[in-house]
């Protein structure tokens, strides 16, 4: 019986895609970023990829009050590797964030090159992993502008309604900007 995903096509050409990183995006909140890509990691990881969800959402639910997060790191006050926490799900690793990401914005305003602080952790990382999804928050903030610099895919989920067209337009043109 022949396989029909696109992991058996891609794998049998020898294109096997490694190292890909996501940010799901949209600077409209509620239009279901953090549905798309914890129900897109969960999924990838059920097919054995290893995958790296990390939350740039300030509004993060950090239930278990990690001691590293990726406001740490965008400081500098933790290496990637202490940041990263395993999930109880196989195949899937957390870079969790919490309130105090808000702040990072803030406290980064005369960084150099704050905009690649991510890309940067994210390098050192993602052999370990098949995919890196970046869970983005709900505005085209220095957050946001990170995220997308670190990725090679931009995946955005939206409504179907017109406002939400008129703000794909500015996402649009904010993406060349980070490549």
């Amino acid at each position: 019986m022949k396989q029909s995903s696109i992991w058996y096509e891609l794998e049998t050409k020898g294109e096997y895609l490694m190292e890909r990183t996501i940010v799901v995006a949209n600077q409209k909140g509620g239009v279901g970023k953090t549905t798309t890509a914890i129900n897109l990691a969960a999924s990838l990881a059920e097919l054995g990829k290893k995958v790296l969800v990390v939350d740039m959402d300030p509004q993060g639910n950090d239930k278990e009050q990690a001691e590293n997060t990726v406001y740490e790191l965008m400081l500098e006050e933790c290496s990637v590797e202490d940041a990263i926490m395993e999930s109880e799900y196989e195949n899937l690793s957390v870079l969790p964030s919490n309130i105090n990401l808000a702040a990072a914005e803030i406290e980064l305003v005369g960084a150099e090159e704050k905009e690649y602080i991510l890309k940067k952790a994210i390098d050192k990382v993602k052999k370990n992993y098949d995919f890196v999804l970046i869970d983005c928050p709900p505005s085209l903030s220095m957050l946001t502008i990170n995220a997308m610099c670190a990725a090679d895919t931009v995946l955005v989920p939206i409504q179907c309604e017109y406002y939400a067209l008129e703000g794909l337009s500015q996402l649009i043109h904010t993406i060349p900007w980070s490549w």
